[in-house]
């Protein structure tokens, strides 16, 4: 399911790098993989792992893997995507060697964003952050769907 990027697929192209879980596909996602494609030349999609995701964010995605890795992959702006299976972002970048990962500006000064920049500055890898989708995320997804299975009391069904 992984996909490495050559050096002779792009050739001295800008490689950009856009990570997500992509749970519950939203135009949010979509917005970010557009703004990424547009500032780069070959674009790379992340695709988090069940258990990294896990990890990262203490829940499961509702959408299994290899559905949303063929979701991201049929996005016209992915030119590749690429299962991430670690949590350091410097490893992934071994594997895959990119010149820009774009990021949610909600990454942007906290100590996780802070600490993926100095990282990312040794190495000679640019932060690029785009605007959070703030009216759409698939936690909102996901807690509307929570509210449309919980079961209905004989008192609210009057």
């Amino acid at each position: 399911m992984t996909h490495r990027v050559s050096a002779q697929q792009v050739g001295t192209h800008r490689v950009g790098y856009a990570p997500g879980v992509y749970d519950l596909f939203h135009v949010g996602h979509l917005n970010i993989l557009r703004h990424a494609r547009s500032q780069c030349d070959y674009l790379v999609a992340g695709v988090v792992s069940d258990e990294m995701a896990q990890l990262a964010k203490g829940r499961s995605p509702v959408v299994p893997l290899v559905e949303r890795l063929e979701i991201v992959r049929s996005v016209r702006f992915v030119d590749a995507a690429f299962v991430e299976t670690v949590p350091d972002k410097v490893e992934t970048w071994r594997q895959v060697r990119f010149d820009v990962l774009f990021k949610g500006d909600d990454w942007r000064g906290t100590d996780k964003g802070l600490r993926l920049e100095r990282d990312f500055a040794a190495v000679g890898v640019e932060i690029v952050y785009f605007p959070y989708t703030v009216h759409t995320s698939s936690t909102q997804l996901r807690r509307a769907l929570d509210v449309l299975g919980e079961p209905v009391r004989p008192s609210e069904a009057l």
